[in-house]
């Protein structure tokens, strides 16, 4: 279980330093190119949650935030023990909520600065903690989907047939 803290503990490393990279070496709006069409660097800041929504809600993030990493927390230590990939989801949701929390305490906002373009679809600008995030929900959906098979076939088992 410590080293699902652990992967908390890197992401947090990771994201908290790309940013420091970004505010120290680039004006908010400066972006370069990394794959042509696809993949820019571009120095933002955001002070609402995904897409930009609720701008300038900090005591709600603040609050949210708080509660979403008890929870994490609580479900690691009575849940994860034993389940892998339960246990890395929830260090990536970990790190990349304290990630974000952390620039809104001391930054007032979040940097962002991975700016992606889809199927020419300009993207919402983004961090690692919303990376990891990402990644993390869909590992625990993973896990969920699993779960559910697993119970299914398990219940189907005991329903089975059974030949005197």
């Amino acid at each position: 279980m410590f080293f699902y803290y652990i992967i908390a503990l890197l992401i947090i490393a990771l994201d908290q330093w790309t940013k420091w990279l970004i505010v120290k070496n680039m004006e908010i709006g400066e972006s370069f190119k990394v794959i042509e069409d696809f993949l820019y660097i571009t120095s933002h800041r955001n002070r609402g949650a995904a897409w930009g929504i609720l701008q300038g809600q900090m005591w709600f993030f603040y609050v949210i935030t708080i509660i979403v990493i008890i929870g994490i927390v609580y479900y690691m230590a009575k849940f994860a023990k034993g389940k892998g990939l339960l246990g890395v989801s929830l260090g990536l949701m970990l790190g990349g909520a304290i990630g974000n929390f952390i620039d809104r305490v001391f930054r007032k906002e979040v940097v962002d600065f991975v700016n992606t373009y889809i199927f020419g679809y300009d993207f919402p600008i983004f961090n690692v903690a919303d990376s990891s995030l990402v990644v993390g929900v869909a590992l625990l959906m993973i896990q969920m989907f699993r779960e559910e098979r697993q119970a299914k076939e398990k219940s189907h088992g005991e329903k089975g047939t059974h030949h005197s």
